[in-house]
């Protein structure tokens, strides 16, 4: 290989003897130098092998990091007697030598590297007279391997040097030299086989990551300014500068004596006039006027890939131009590994912006409108909505985001989310359709329905007369407006019809738009849900309801949360605590798992699971679940939650015997339920109230007030309404008619469980007051089957005071887990007494050897040991024995398991 080809006309080394001391020197610390060990040590690792690499951004602290290395001794104690040229670690000499260009030329750059060697103490031999062949490289060398510790070599600014010569022979020296230790700083690679050194394991880099300040250490660099900042205003202004060393002493320069530093934090920028003059001086000074055309045009980019600064600027070059800007660490930098994405250092945009806007203001919503256009083609939405807002065309924005169907973005997020953060900006003033219905989705987003319903009622005005050129998605986003403002308001009937048109539309959208906002289908289902909720149709709305919160959607967490709180609702209301347990424990898992604070936790859920809990005549759990649901049950908590926690907690004030108190309890419910302005509470829930209301009033002897609540459902025939006016009936005498109407409730098919229970429940108490104790026994063995389904003991509870005289001890009613009751007037053979009717839930397989070990009396201890558990866990199944048999003690849960053969 040859290296530097002997040129014998040249005049060799000669510089008319004018090497500068200067450049020999190792640069002082400046006053605020901030101690960095961690990269001091990195320095130090490297200097073990060949080559350290030091690169970064102009101000990155690159020669400071390398000065303060050399200036303490090479990273280890220094020996006496060591000077500011040859500092010592360990006894190893350090030349340091700043290059600039020029330097570059054969005999100016080996005239430095010789002449520090010497100063340094290696004695190697004068610069030649000519260029540097390889017989001049060789003695160099030579002189080197015989020096008795390896020697480190510091060039300074190698980025600078032009050409390969310099650098085709340093290798030379590295690949034939055992003591040579070579350390680089530039702002770029040098043009050595880096590639080689790395693969041979012989290169150490620092890079302009590694040379970012960390939060600490600018906290460190501002007190040397005598500038203090808080955690807040201090990590605004590490992200601002991103670790940028000189950045960060700019701002403490220009902090540096305000008594309102903290407040100077958010207004510092890269147009500031000493970090502009930074910029110019080192960066743009140096560029061509293409690239400093290119530079300014698209700095208006936030990241972007070539394609796209070629689309906005014109400059059909602009991969090679990116690839020279981050190969010159000229404050441009790849995003990601391998992303094709480039991005400028926030400071530097920041000017490259404001001296743009200065020098051709009308250009930027130019270069702007082209970035809108391009990303908007290629699907990416949020950046191109972006750029239009910046170009000042809300008209093109609003449409970008009707068109690509991005409309429930808008609706599970409102303006807090980013797309709608960006278009909440948009002028009251602009009489555009489109703008009009974007505003529209995000008042709704918001929660602000009222606002919302007036936008899109002006947006169909505007459409009208001047019409729009967006197409279905402006139809389907109008659609999903009007069902999420009627499915929580006064009109949900209507949300049926035109979700299943939404849902026509969404079948003809273009396939690619509609995969990339699924949050779409998720809103349609929920909102119809939550229409035939409140609609009162809790048995479709359960279907809708448990569809939509099975549909994950990143970021709609929200909705699925209220979806489950419904569904929980609905499924207590129905009957079925044991799916209303599971979509409350999931409502509440959700929200822990999207961060909800116990304060923001689903109250309708607790509100469920002490529904649930107070059927199964839990008393316990349902305390336990009151207790935390109050809080979450406020007036600021939803119509939903108020009313079911009402209708929950008058039921356990009743079972307690404080019927007064249920009764207040409803009556405050109702009187804010009517004044509450947010989304009205399911039909059925709002009715639960009334009817239990009427059933206290008649069960304390108030029934004209009780047929004055009834006397809203006049009009309506429905089977829980009918149980209640049955009752009423029973109260005035009129048995005959309670009858009929108990009869046909209990017998009609599709009716809820607790309401068909009810019937049941006064079928057996007229049977008892006519005297017949075979219809109390016939409908009381009805009613346990239909409360045996789900474990329902709650209303048998409360009635089996009035039914205990009336049925014989060898007649005793039971109902078995999973076999069905014994046939009308066929005694089973063996019962529990008729004061506690029985309502067995399947024993699990560890219960029954927990039941054993009680019928054998074996003591708590005794039985944990057998089976090789905890007391505390035998003690759990044993309070769940006693509560699957209906018993208050050990032995009595035994003689019950006994008496239905479980044991």
């Amino acid at each position: 290989m040859e290296l530097i080809a002997e040129s014998p006309g040249e005049s060799g080394f000669d510089l008319d003897g004018s090497l500068l001391d200067s450049k020999f020197a190792i640069p002082a610390a400046p006053p605020s130098m901030v101690d960095r060990p961690a990269l001091l040590a990195r320095v130090t690792e490297g200097v073990r092998g060949p080559v350290t690499l030091v690169t970064g951004l102009p101000g990155s602290g690159k020669t400071q990091l390398l000065a303060a290395w050399a200036n303490s001794g090479g990273g280890q104690p220094a020996h006496a007697g060591a000077g500011a040229a040859a500092m010592t670690g360990a006894g190893w000499p350090i030349a340091w030598i700043s290059v600039e260009a020029g330097d570059e030329r054969p005999a100016a750059f080996w005239a430095y590297v010789t002449e520090g060697l010497c100063r340094a103490g290696v004695a190697v031999p004068g610069a030649p007279g000519g260029a540097a062949g390889r017989a001049a490289l060789g003695r160099l060398a030579t002189a080197i391997d015989e020096h008795p510790t390896p020697v480190v070599l510091i060039l300074d600014g190698v980025s600078q040097l032009t050409g390969r010569d310099w650098a085709t022979g340093l290798d030379y020296l590295i690949n034939h030299v055992r003591q040579l230790r070579v350390v680089l700083a530039g702002r770029w690679d040098p043009p050595l086989p880096l590639y080689r050194y790395r693969l041979a394991g012989q290169l150490r880099e620092v890079r302009t990551a590694d040379l970012a300040l960390s939060t600490a250490e600018t906290a460190e660099l501002l007190r040397l300014h005598d500038v203090e900042l808080g955690a807040a205003d201090l990590a605004a202004l590490c992200e601002h500068t991103e670790g940028w060393v000189a950045g960060v002493r700019l701002c403490a320069c220009a902090l540096q004596g305000s008594p309102a530093a903290a407040r100077l934090v958010g207004t510092i920028s890269g147009g500031e006039s000493t970090i502009a003059e930074y910029f110019v001086g080192e960066v743009l000074r140096l560029q061509t006027p293409e690239m400093r055309r290119f530079l300014l045009e698209s700095s208006v980019l936030d990241t972007f890939t070539p394609e796209l600064a070629a689309v906005v600027t014109g400059c059909p070059d602009a991969s090679r131009l990116l690839a020279t800007l981050t190969r010159e660490n000229a404050f441009v930098q790849p995003v990601g590994e391998g992303s094709g994405m480039y991005r400028y250092h926030r400071l530097f945009a920041e000017l490259l912006r404001a001296q743009l806007a200065w020098s051709e203001p009308d250009l930027v919503p130019l270069l702007h409108t082209r970035a809108a256009t391009w990303l908007s083609e290629r699907g990416r939405l949020v950046e191109a909505v972006g750029h239009a807002a910046r170009a000042g065309d809300w008209g093109s924005a609003a449409a970008m985001v009707i068109e690509d169907y991005a409309v429930g973005r808008l609706l599970t997020e409102g303006s807090a989310g980013r797309l709608g953060g960006l278009l909440a900006g948009m002028p009251e003033h602009l009489e555009l359709p489109e703008v009009v219905l974007v505003r529209a989705a995000i008042a709704c987003g918001d929660r602000r329905p009222d606002r919302a319903a007036e936008l899109l009622g002006y947006a169909g005005q505007l459409l009208s007369v001047h019409g729009s050129t967006c197409g279905d998605g402006l139809t389907l986003t109008g659609f999903l407006v009007r069902i999420l403002l009627l499915a929580g308001g006064p009109e949900p009937e209507r949300v049926p019809a035109l979700a299943g048109a939404a849902e026509t539309f969404l079948a003809v959208a273009p396939p690619e738009k509609v995969a990339r906002h699924p949050e779409l289908r998720l809103l349609l289902r929920s909102a119809e849900g939550t229409a035939l909720n409140g609609t009162g149709a809790a048995d479709a709305a359960v279907d809708a309801l448990a569809d939509a919160a099975a549909t994950i959607v990143p970021g709609c967490e929200t909705i699925r949360i209220d979806c489950l709180q419904q569904l929980a609702l609905a499924e207590a209301y129905l009957g079925r605590p044991a799916g209303a347990e599971t979509a409350a424990r999931q409502a509440l898992e959700l929200a822990a798992d999207a961060g909800h604070g116990r304060a923001d936790r689903p109250g309708a859920a607790e509100v469920a699971l002490a529904w649930a809990a107070l059927e199964r005549h839990d008393l316990e759990a349902a305390d336990r679940h009151l207790r935390l649901a109050q809080p979450l049950c406020g007036p600021a908590a939803g119509a939903s939650a108020r009313l079911g926690y009402a209708v929950v907690r008058a039921r356990q004030l009743h079972t307690r015997g404080d019927v007064r108190g249920a009764i207040s309890t409803l009556r405050s419910a109702t009187r804010a339920a009517g004044q509450a302005t947010d989304r009205p509470a399911p039909r059925w829930l709002t009715r639960e109230v009334r009817l239990a209301q009427a059933r206290l009033l008649i069960a304390t002897g108030h029934p004209d007030e009780a047929a004055t609540l009834l006397d809203r459902y006049a009009d309506e025939s429905l089977p829980d309404v009918e149980v209640v006016r049955a009752a009423l009936a029973l109260h005035r005498g009129d048995v005959r008619v309670a009858y009929d109407v108990a009869r046909t409730v209990a017998d009609a098919a599709g009716v809820p469980a607790p309401v068909a229970l009810d019937a049941w429940l006064l079928l057996a108490v007229l049977a008892a007051r006519a005297e017949d104790a075979a219809g109390a026994r016939e409908a009381l063995r009805r009613s346990l089957r239909v409360a045996g389904t789900e474990s329902q003991r709650r209303a048998v509870h409360q009635t089996r005071g009035r039914l205990r005289r009336f049925v014989r001890d060898d007649e005793r009613p039971v109902v078995r887990a999973g076999l069905p009751a014994a046939p009308p007037g066929i005694a089973p053979a063996v019962a529990p007494t008729l004061a506690e009717p029985v309502l067995v839930e399947t024993l699990s397989k560890r219960e029954f050897e927990v039941l054993r070990g009680m019928a054998a009396m074996l003591p708590t201890e005794e039985i944990a040991a057998s089976l090789y558990v905890s007391v505390n866990t035998v003690k759990t199944h044993v309070r769940s024995i006693l509560r699957k048999l209906s018993a208050s003690r050990r032995n009595e849960a035994v003689r019950r398991a006994r008496s239905l053969n479980l044991i």
